[in-house]
């Protein structure tokens, strides 16, 4: 109980204390966090990436490792998840709901912080490489399924390439390989900027969960956070020896599946009408009840 109470305070509780400013500002202020969402998604999260795949001891290997895992434990999640939402008899806006918050992870908010706190710098640039595939995996595959039907695979293609986050991989791994030097002037602002993305991202987490209520499906809701905090980990741990993911690696992608809903899929739902206050509603319910699965995961994990 003792390392428990540890891991929680030292890991976790640093993160919620955060993000409970962004609540705090939101509440006191009603400031709307889009701009504030926008800036993150499209200058500091792309300048963390960039400058963590530049300098950590990460080989090639890994990044294509964890971007085969990280995709493939979405896609055997949403399998399952489908399957549940027929059990359940769900259909149109409320499957695609149901599927949006079962699926798709907080990588980055809270993965990032997490990964950082419990396995350092390099737990920070491993899960990086999560975060891109699962925004990614959010902005098309969650784009396609949130339209329920009514989107294409060309809608699906365009929201990933509005991914800035995906072009900061390919570009740091080429520099890296040719051994190329960047000049301070153009390297330190872009390690200014990637130092401020983690504390805005729990800022705006914070700010996000404080617009949120929650959902009147207590039934749907009940088995899309048993999903999203039981059984993606559960899933993560039984598939990482399929992609050789071991030791720091293979924990980074176990906490990274092991995620909240992502605070992303609440954007999506509101733009398609997919039964949006569902699915804020998930985001706050598994982000409240998260402590009381990562915390022991934790445990599990370094121990």
């Amino acid at each position: 109980m003792t390392e428990l109470l540890e891991l929680f305070t030292s890991n976790i509780l640093p993160i919620l204390l955060v993000a409970s400013l962004g609540f705090l500002l939101q509440r006191l202020l009603k400031l709307d966090p889009r701009p504030l969402s926008q800036v993150t998604f499209y200058i500091l999260s792309p300048a963390l990436i960039f400058t963590l795949l530049l300098s950590a001891d990460i080989k090639g290997s890994q990044v294509l490792s964890m971007v085969g895992f990280a995709a493939a434990v979405m896609l055997l999640t949403l399998g399952l998840s489908f399957g549940m939402s027929r059990i359940l008899g769900l259909k149109g806006k409320p499957a695609a709901a149901f599927l949006l918050t079962a699926v798709f992870m907080n990588a980055g908010n809270y993965g990032l912080s997490l990964n950082q706190f419990a396995f350092g710098d390099l737990g920070l640039a491993l899960a990086s490489i999560y975060f891109v595939v699962s925004v990614m995996m959010t902005n098309s595959l969650g784009v396609y399924i949130a339209a329920s039907g009514g989107g294409s695979a060309l809608q699906a293609l365009k929201g990933m390439a509005k991914v800035p986050a995906v072009y900061a991989i390919p570009v740091a791994i080429v520099l890296r390989t040719l051994d190329v030097a960047i000049p301070s002037a153009i390297s330190r602002p872009i390690e200014l900027l990637s130092l401020a993305t983690i504390p805005v991202l729990l800022l705006l987490l914070g700010m996000q969960i404080a617009r949120a209520g929650i959902p009147r499906h207590r039934k749907m809701l009940s088995v899309s956070v048993a999903i999203k905090l039981l059984v993606a980990p559960a899933i993560a741990i039984l598939i990482s020896p399929l992609f050789g993911l071991e030791g720091l690696a293979r924990d980074v992608g176990v906490m990274q599946s092991a995620m909240p809903t992502a605070v992303l899929t609440t954007i999506i739902a509101i733009e398609y009408d997919a039964e949006a206050a569902f699915v804020t509603g998930a985001v706050l319910v598994t982000t409240l009840l998260s402590p009381f699965t990562l915390t022991p995961l934790m445990a599990i994990l370094l121990g």
